[in-house]
């Protein structure tokens, strides 16, 4: 067995209710997941933080912070700060780099019953392609999330994502790389999500996640400077769900892989919203820096709502709400 992909991850957990959806159905290695509650990128750290507080394994997946090739020191602080309804990055890919994840991280995951996906970012796309090739049969991973969509670095990821061309080319070259069911994640900031979505399904993403932060800023008025070091950050939190809903409902509509949601969910009622869109999975972020248990009540949330409901599998109100 080359890689943790192979292992079942708990499927079937609750006989009486099915919660199992398959975000990678064409791929031949798949990427079954026990429920539909993912960990997002950033906000869940390597996953090896949070044993004390739930049992990580209950996860659909985790999707690790941000990789590149070289570790990253990120940007100048502040790096947070908060809005109305939300809050505002600008951590920068702060990161150990690949070599640092696979020889620390890997073994690790490779033995915990939950799948845990990386999310690679890059300057350029010979890197992105360099970061498929090095961690396409690591044991202990289980899929790859590429970052064309992170607003708060001077080059790399948005720019590739801002655009159906570079966004095609860069899913292209990594799918060339790699095997592992791969997911796109796409960015907000763009003037038309359903042509970036089928741009990287037809150049070979398994599925599409979205959406990433919302460019935005915030100002000191004592000081009259930018409050984050950085000027500019991502936003993030129950203030973007409505753009997000909005977005998978689009790209769910113009694609024919499966589509994980993101975007303000800050519990189970946020979460099946997302679902009735058309998103397949859901990515929790923001929340579980309010909440650390966020995910285990997201999930708790949408078992109860399905038993009321008399579901036999979560997947039979996935884009119910398209008619």
């Amino acid at each position: 067995m080359c890689s943790a992909v192979s292992k079942p991850y708990n499927l079937g957990r609750m006989a009486e209710l099915n919660l199992n959806v398959d975000i990678a159905p064409y791929n031949p290695r798949q990427l079954r997941l026990s429920n539909p509650v993912m960990a997002a990128s950033g906000t869940f750290g390597y996953g090896d933080e949070y044993p004390h507080l739930f049992d990580r394994n209950r996860l659909g997946a985790i999707v690790c912070k941000a990789t590149t090739l070289k570790p990253r020191e990120g940007n100048p602080q502040p790096r947070i700060a908060e809005t109305p309804n939300g809050m505002l990055n600008s951590i920068g890919l702060q990161n150990m780099g690949v070599e640092a994840v696979i020889r620390d991280k890997a073994p690790q995951w490779y033995t915990w019953d939950v799948p845990v996906i990386v999310n690679i970012a890059a300057e350029s796309i010979e890197d992105y392609a360099e970061l498929a090739r090095r961690l396409d049969k690591v044991p202990g991973v289980s899929g790859i999330e590429v970052n064309i969509s992170c607003p708060n670095v001077k080059c790399g990821c948005i720019e590739f994502g801002s655009s159906p061309e570079s966004a095609a080319r860069v899913t292209d070259v990594v799918r060339n790389a790699t095997t592992l069911p791969l997911i796109v994640k796409l960015t907000p900031n763009t003037s038309s999500i359903t042509e970036l979505a089928k741009a990287v399904a037809d150049a070979g993403a398994d599925a599409i996640s979205l959406i990433n932060t919302l460019r935005g800023m915030r100002i000191d008025i004592k000081k009259r400077r930018p409050v984050l070091g950085n000027h500019t950050g991502g936003l993030s939190g129950p203030a973007i769900k409505p753009v997000a809903i909005s977005m998978v409902y689009q790209v769910a509509g113009a694609v024919n892989v499966p589509v994980i949601g993101g975007g303000g969910i800050m519990n189970a009622e946020d979460a099946l919203e997302f679902l009735m869109a058309g998103a397949t999975a859901i990515q929790i972020g923001t929340a579980n820096l309010v909440n650390p248990r966020a995910p285990m009540d997201i999930l708790e949330g949408l078992e109860a709502y399905a038993k009321a409901e008399g579901l036999k599998s979560i997947r039979e109100i996935v884009g119910v709400a398209r008619g």
